[in-house]
């Protein structure tokens, strides 16, 4: 499926075509460079899920936890700044990721290993109109 996000007016109908796309499947694996907008789709996702809290990226953190509209909770990782897989094991990722909770992943290239096999792959990509496009 592609979502296309012509500006970042569109970026919360952009979101709640991806959250309608999401069906039962809980684990997102963001793909992007560098300002592709990973982060601000994510949010913006989070934000069309019910989410209130403060949304920012997890970078320093690795993971942030917040709570969905039907009071659930959801994380969101950052994996930018792992040095090695056992970091992200030490933080408990399995628990996390195999909890049954909604789960998106920022830079998981840097874990593939460590991906689940039902771990939806979406990939950002700007395109020459400075537009986005989101595969999965």
């Amino acid at each position: 499926m592609e979502i296309r996000i012509a500006s970042l007016e569109k970026i919360g109908k952009a979101a709640q075509e991806f959250v309608a796309a999401m069906g039962d499947r809980k684990v997102f694996a963001f793909y992007g460079k560098m300002g592709a907008g990973k982060t601000t789709f994510i949010k913006a996702v989070c934000e069309a899920l019910g989410v209130e809290d403060v949304i920012n990226s997890p970078t320093f953190a690795i993971v942030n936890e917040y709570v969905d509209g039907q009071g659930e909770p959801l994380y969101h990782f950052d994996f930018y700044r792992i040095k090695n897989l056992q970091e992200v094991m030490d933080i408990g990722y399995e628990d996390y990721v195999y909890s049954g909770h909604v789960c998106f992943m920022e830079w998981p290239e840097l874990i593939e290993n460590l991906l689940p096999d039902d771990a939806v792959k979406v990939t950002i990509e700007e395109e020459m109109d400075e537009s986005r496009s989101v595969k999965f």
